[in-house]
């Protein structure tokens, strides 16, 4: 087993340099150390390596569907503004 304080003190070095890497941007100290985590935890197996999400049909077409509404609420607005605008044009 590791020793925690070895790997707290590997982590916290992998954390500087990911802070020296990024310009020493002040405030991301926290984004720094877990990501240091990460990479430590996973160099030592502690953590599976993360897999990219896939996609289902079922999430494909959810996407879809709320793109849609979106686009159908937008143009609603539009058509109601223009029926609106044309009759106060009308004499």
């Amino acid at each position: 087993m590791i020793d925690r304080e070895k790997l707290e003190e590997e982590i916290r070095q992998v954390a500087y340099e990911l802070y020296v890497k990024s310009g020493c941007i002040a405030g991301r100290d926290i984004d720094n150390w877990l990501e240091a985590e990460k990479i430590v935890l996973r160099k030592y197996n502690l953590i599976k390596e993360e897999q990219p999400e896939e996609v289902t049909e079922t999430q494909e077409k959810s996407k879809t569907k709320r793109t849609r509404a979106c686009k159908k609420t937008s143009s609603a607005k539009s058509k109601s503004t223009s029926k609106a605008r044309g009759r106060r044009k009308k004499e």
